[in-house]
């Protein structure tokens, strides 16, 4: 593909033909007669997984304020409004579809963005009749549709341009230089080749917005993009004074009712069955099941002298492995003054690294998802100690997994452990968001527990 009308039939016609159709059946639907109630149940009704979803949405506080249970789709059209279910439906295709097509971590961080300023956009419409208000969500959610649709696709310009911006190359350069076109180039292509409406095809078009409704879309959507950054900055404020315009509100009031949106938009992700991407958005609230951030522990040197004992104590009597790990690891976090902590080891296929012991909060999860191959190749390869204890510096751009958010995408303290010249495991350790990257002293203290656990290794090998 060369072109941008190459990438716009490709994707239609290959990669998403049937998200194509459905999508254009659904939007060419209108509420002008009794039989589009019908047209739009029957369009859900063919999808049991969509059927699921759009009774699930119909049920949340963020549709039904009134609580009253809805168990049919014809119930919920009547109850809750046409145009309410038809966004529940486009929206519940478009995550459906990307995501079983694919996990990568930036379409998993486009669906966050584009969710997020969806329910922005639909939470700051000053007037709010059904019509207008889910017309404002599903231009928002689809006005980067072409990313998304390119994301969702494993192919080896996707793979290559993964690989430019995790090295820090600029974004929209990028894109040309893999694409030979632009993300919104695309997502112009495909608004008009899906029918995806007149309203969506103004918020893409280029030059100034042709609406105040079209305006706080395209600044709902930035402004979802810039919050990843935190609520306070230069472009933040800059977005603050806009939406302040298109909303008739004072920039201070948008800032905090920005902030009660983003919980709304939390919320709508665990109804949409896609909780992994809550902590993609900045100043949600936690998704259901997930540890609430707390700052680092404060470090202790005297609880840190007082386990260095411990474990001289150990090593010179009857060193035990998991004694000294567990130790160490403890050490670690409550000591050091480190957040999360695990120790890997290798797996009986010696192929790759897995958690054996782990502290802090939300670290639970690792044992599912924080795998290391021994050749240092996969999403978290980087993270591979290759000697002593050392400091790990993400690189610009660096991009994670998407079941935890800062794995391998914030500064961290890594170190090998050796058991006759051959890597057999490690100790990681990081502050997810809590704080800057791990002090001088974290990294003596943390080089210090490591020799000890190397000690260990060392004492038992030789036992043989």
């Amino acid at each position: 593909m060369t072109s941008t009308q190459a990438w716009v039939a490709y994707l239609s016609k290959v990669e998403l033909p049937v998200l194509a159709n459905t999508l254009q059946n659904i939007n060419e639907l209108t509420e002008s007669s009794n039989s589009t109630v019908n047209e739009l149940a029957k369009v859900i009704l063919n999808d049991a997984q969509l059927t699921s979803q759009v009774l699930r949405l119909s049920n949340t506080v963020f549709y039904n304020q009134t609580r009253t249970q809805v168990s049919t789709v014809s119930r919920a059209i009547t109850l809750i409004g046409f145009d309410a279910v038809k966004a529940m439906a486009i929206s519940s295709l478009v995550v459906d579809t990307l995501l079983k097509r694919s996990k990568r971590p930036y379409l998993l961080k486009c669906l966050a963005r584009a969710l997020h300023g969806a329910v922005q956009a639909r939470c700051l419409l000053p007037r709010r009749n059904e019509h207008a208000l889910e017309e404002v969500f599903i231009g928002a959610l689809l006005m980067n549709i072409g990313e998304l649709a390119f994301w969702s696709c494993e192919t080896e310009q996707a793979d290559e341009l993964e690989q430019r911006l995790e090295q820090g190359e600029a974004e929209v350069e990028s894109q040309k230089a893999v694409l030979h076109c632009t993300f919104t180039e695309i997502t112009r292509g495909l608004v008009e080749a899906w029918s995806l409406g007149p309203f969506i095809r103004d918020v893409v078009a280029p030059g100034q917005a042709k609406s105040p409704a079209t305006s706080l879309v395209r600044h709902s959507v930035e402004m979802a993009r810039v919050s990843e950054q935190g609520w306070r900055g230069a472009d933040m404020d800059r977005l603050l004074d806009a939406l302040a315009t298109d909303t008739g509100q004072s920039p201070s009031a948008i800032r905090d009712q920005l902030k009660v949106n983003a919980g709304e938009a939390a919320k709508m992700a665990v109804s949409l069955g896609i909780p992994q991407i809550t902590e993609l958005m900045p100043g949600a609230r936690p998704a259901e099941g997930t540890e609430p951030q707390q700052p680092a522990p404060i470090r202790d040197p005297s609880l840190q002298l007082e386990i260095l004992r411990d474990l001289t104590r150990i090593l010179t009597e009857k060193p035990d492995i998991n004694e000294v790990c567990q130790l160490i690891t403890e050490g670690i976090h409550r000591a050091i003054g480190m957040k999360r902590v695990a120790l890997l080891m290798s797996d009986r296929s010696g192929q790759t690294l897995t958690p054996r012991k782990l502290a802090g909060p939300g670290t639970e999860q690792w044992k599912d998802c924080f795998v290391l191959r021994r050749d240092g190749t996969g999403a978290l390869g980087r993270l591979l100690p290759h000697g002593a204890a050392t400091r790990y510096v993400p690189t610009p751009g660096a991009v994670g997994i998407s079941e935890d958010r800062w794995l391998g995408k914030v500064p961290a303290l890594t170190g090998a452990l050796l058991a006759n010249g051959r890597l057999v495991g490690m100790f990681y350790a990081d502050n997810a968001g809590a704080t800057p990257e791990p002090s001088e002293d974290q990294l003596a203290a943390f080089s210090h527990f490591l020799q000890n656990a190397q000690l260990c290794l060392t004492i038992l090998s030789s036992r043989g």
